[in-house]
């Protein structure tokens, strides 16, 4: 079994930076696919120079990315526009379980 290096190039709080390559290793995706979706807007790097250098978590956006590519037949637009809605329900499901929560007190 092989064992994969990670370059930490700086940390934001518990978040760390890695590059295409790295995003690419770990996502095994080829790095030109995460230059694909980097221009489409599907992922947005912390840091734009002097390389493109993505936070950890774009990791877990990636899989859901091509969880509904794949699995799903969502094309990479459509993509953008399912994370968008879906990040809008978990932000609406917090508010609500704030509110009741609230109001339970």
């Amino acid at each position: 079994m092989s064992k994969q290096a990670i370059v930490i190039y700086e940390y934001r709080g518990r978040q760390k930076l890695l590059n295409i390559n790295e995003i690419s290793s770990f996502s095994g995706l080829h790095p030109m696919m995460i230059q694909k979706l980097f221009r489409l807007g599907l992922i947005d790097p912390e840091v734009c120079e002097p390389n493109l250098l993505f936070e950890d978590t774009v990791l877990a956006r990636i899989n859901k990315i091509m969880r509904l590519k794949n699995d799903l037949g969502v094309n990479l637009g459509g993509c953008g526009l399912v994370l968008d809605l879906l990040d809008k329900i978990a932000e609406l499901e917090r508010k609500l379980h704030y509110y009741e929560r609230r109001q339970q007190r």
